[in-house]
């Protein structure tokens, strides 16, 4: 028998104040994937080009996102699934990436590492404010929160990354911080698909 009468909604992101929110980092988001990737080809620096995908993946999730509100569970679960497919493809993409870097390596410009970082984490910084009210709700409320989260440490990993390079004069503390931002892109798609699997079977009702 189901206790359903005593469960409690998880907040489903209908209501205006989350769709002014998800409007605004939408815009931050686009901004800063153009700054990013133009920075990080100027610089050659694979952490730059992580942290620039992962801005316009963010765009995207928050768009679909967008979409999504006032639908039926099974449509913001399958949403969320769809938002952890591409983490887990962004995650083996920047994984790559790292790997080729530290085969054909090149010293990145860990002057402009440094200050797009900065300018990169005033701006995830920024969304993060926006959204800490709804960093709990269902699978398509949480991948947002989620994301804007990894955007956050991302930048701060790359302004590591930039003094390290700068004191070691190697091109390695960018590789690594590439593979720890794989990393948590693969780690945050798991965390995502486990909560929108469980979504999408409760949303199909009991089995009979």
């Amino acid at each position: 028998m189901s206790g359903s009468c005593c469960e409690t909604r998880e907040f489903d992101g209908a209501s205006p104040a989350f769709r002014r929110a998800l409007w605004a980092v939408i815009g931050i988001n686009a901004a800063m994937f153009a700054v990013e990737m133009l920075a990080g080809a100027a610089a050659q620096s694979q952490a730059l080009k992580a942290d620039a995908l992962d801005f316009a993946a963010d765009t995207a999730t928050y768009a679909l996102s967008l979409l999504v509100i006032g639908r039926p569970a099974a449509w913001r679960a399958n949403a969320a699934l769809v938002k952890a497919a591409s983490l887990f493809v962004m995650g083996g993409a920047i994984l790559g990436l790292a790997l080729y870097r530290a085969l054909f390596a090149a010293q990145p410009d860990a002057t402009v590492m440094g200050s797009i970082a900065l300018l990169a984490l005033a701006a995830n910084l920024a969304s993060v404010v926006i959204l800490v009210r709804w960093r709990n709700g269902d699978a398509n409320v949480r991948s947002v929160w989620l994301c804007s989260r990894n955007d956050a440490i991302g930048n701060i990993a790359v302004f590591v990354s930039a003094g390290l390079v700068a004191w070691t004069g190697t091109h390695w503390p960018d590789v690594v911080v590439a593979a720890l931002m794989a990393g948590l892109f693969l780690t945050s798609a798991t965390q995502i698909l486990v909560k929108a699997l469980n979504e999408r079977r409760q949303a199909a009702g009991p089995a009979v």
